[in-house]
């Protein structure tokens, strides 16, 4: 790590002995070497790591594609495209993502756009210009539902538009002979990329679901690669204090096991997206068997810190953001400082060897992800329900406001027997984090400023860290860790049905319909798992609704 700080009263120690354990285990040589036994002594789980390991010779499999990426992009950027549009889910679309707001898309080419949403008003939204789009379709199976059902909708509007080969508009990203992969090949598309299958969404940033987008931005790949190898020659040394990737680690798992789980990200604001992509990578690969590193970003002003926390604060050389204070002077710190922006490739790989360190010590495998398919299935039960019933089963309302109608999980009404809804807010303890969840179009400035201040709210209110995720995009991410973590996370689940709804070609059911079964079956997982979860449904699609619910879970907390 380029600089770091631990208070010796509360986590040296501590952060000591995770030092000590990754020596001796030689961790950074196990690891590199993919020496499978430094994990488990189960073969069958040592089996599932041994195909998640890709992603330590991303470099490798990539820097020598550069000349076709580069080539591609150029056709592209002189084919008279207008916009590209990522159509994606999870990890394998956030790095993109965070590279567009970060580097911007480079003067000449097509403007970038990422879909990992089928909220209607997202949806089309996206599609305004699909005529002359080029459509991205990332996913690792193939089989997601979600970036195969936009996939539907922009095959229709290029029919509709006159394109007789709606196939030569796309562009697959996806492993060898997936679904997907044989679908580009029947249905000619303009081109496709074969990943290598052994590794994961949230660690695909350096591979072809981060680089092919970059490159269709115009963005300096080869710089940002250059700067990531310089961090893999760092991060290949055993001493711990030497290697900024085991460094970060050992704080990581020091803080999870001595009650300061709450991981919180300081960043600069032309930084900000970074913390979606640590978050989903921290929270998917440690938040299981009822322990977690939580990955707090994007906090208000207003946070307070607490004893459960631990800081990474990011610097960027030149950045004129405003240095980050903090008044706890006993929290533990580690400080990263960027030398120019190039080095985000430098940084995934330093939470990716982070994260591989943090849950060796954790003594958990941080490559799978045991509860994600709990949502999955809920929601898939629901929409088989409604393909029979043409209705969708919903919590039953313990409340309402107004258009709004409120139900608790079975956990709350344990905690709070007879108590109302809106006294939910009273069940955040100490050590609690507070997780907003939302169901709605992520560029809707109104919907966005009335959640930032239910969450501000809330910080304020309860003194506790609060994270924020947006339906679906969180069910492939910081979902794991809400359901697997520790039972110290509250919930509020806030769907809304849709004023105009789109039908899905070749579905019975609407895009609507799909994403609010995402947020009720979400909220049944979570309520099945035993945690205390509010469901807040609108049924009028209004940010005055959501505020004024707001300001009475607020008041009568």
């Amino acid at each position: 790590m380029d600089a770091y700080s631990i208070d010796p009263d509360s986590l040296a120690d501590a952060y000591a002995a995770a030092s000590s354990r990754l020596t001796t285990l030689r961790f950074a040589h196990a690891l590199w070497n993919r020496q499978l036994d430094v994990w488990t002594g189960d073969a069958e789980v040592q089996k599932k790591i041994a195909h998640r390991l890709g992603w330590l010779g991303a470099l490798d499999f990539v820097t020598p594609q550069l000349s076709r990426l580069t080539a591609f992009a150029e056709a592209v950027r002189t084919s008279g495209v207008s916009q590209v549009v990522l159509l994606g889910m999870g990890g394998s679309s956030l790095a993109p993502e965070v590279m567009r707001q970060v580097f911007g898309v480079r003067d000449g080419y097509p403007r970038f756009r990422m879909l990992d949403s089928v909220d209607p008003d997202a949806v089309r939204t996206a599609m305004e210009q699909a005529d002359s789009s080029l459509f991205v379709l990332a996913s690792k199976s193939g089989t997601t539902i979600e970036p195969n059902v936009m996939a539907a909708e922009a095959m229709r509007r290029l029919r509709a538009a006159g394109i007789t080969e709606p196939g030569s508009r796309f562009v697959a990203i996806t492993d060898e002979g997936t679904a997907l992969h044989r679908r580009a090949i029947e249905e000619r598309f303009r081109d496709v990329f074969v990943n290598p299958a052994d590794i994961g969404g949230r660690y695909s940033a350096l591979s072809f679901f981060g680089i092919v987008p970059a490159a269709l931005m115009g963005i300096d790949v080869e710089r940002m690669l250059a700067l990531a190898r310089v961090m893999e020659s760092a991060c290949r040394t055993d001493a711990v204090e030497a290697n900024p990737g085991l460094a970060l680690g050992a704080l990581m798992a020091a803080g999870a096991s001595n009650g300061r789980d709450k991981l919180t990200l300081l960043v600069p604001d032309r930084l900000a997206s970074f913390g979606l992509w640590v978050e989903q990578l921290v929270a998917e690969s440690t938040g299981k068997h009822g322990k977690g590193v939580v990955p707090i970003t994007g906090e208000p002003a207003s946070a307070q810190y607490g004893d459960d926390r631990v800081a990474v604060i990011v610097r960027l050389a030149g950045d004129p953001s405003p240095a980050v204070r903090l008044d706890d002077s006993n929290l533990p710190t580690a400080t990263i400082d960027m030398p120019e922006v190039a080095a985000l490739g430098a940084e995934f790989l330093r939470w990716e060897i982070a994260t591989a360190a943090a849950g060796v010590l954790m003594d958990i495998n941080p490559f799978d992800e045991p509860n994600v398919q709990q949502a999955k299935d809920a929601t898939r039960a629901l929409l088989d329900v409604y393909t029979q019933q043409k209705r969708l089963p919903m919590p039953e309302p313990t409340a309402s406001i107004k258009g709004a109608r409120l139900a608790t999980s079975r956990a709350v009404d344990e905690t709070q027997p007879g108590a109302s809804p809106e006294a939910f807010l009273q069940v955040i303890g100490k050590g609690d984090y507070f997780c907003l969840l939302a169901y709605l179009p992520a560029d809707a400035e109104d919907f966005a400023a009335a959640l930032q201040a239910l969450r501000e709210g809330v910080a304020v209110k309860c003194g506790c860290a609060t994270m924020f995720g947006y339906g679906p995009r969180y069910l492939h991410s910081t979902g794991q860790l809400h359901k697997g973590g520790a039972n110290n996370g509250v919930f509020i689940v806030i769907t809304a049905d849709a004023t105009e709804d789109l039908a899905i070609p070749g579905e019975p059911f609407t895009f609507g319909v799909l994403e609010l079964a995402q947020g009720v079956g979400d909220f049944q997982s979570l309520d099945r798992t035993g945690r205390r979860a509010l469901h807040v449904h609108l049924r009028i699609r209004d940010p005055q609704l959501l505020r004024e619910v707001s300001q009475r879970l607020l008041a009568g907390g």
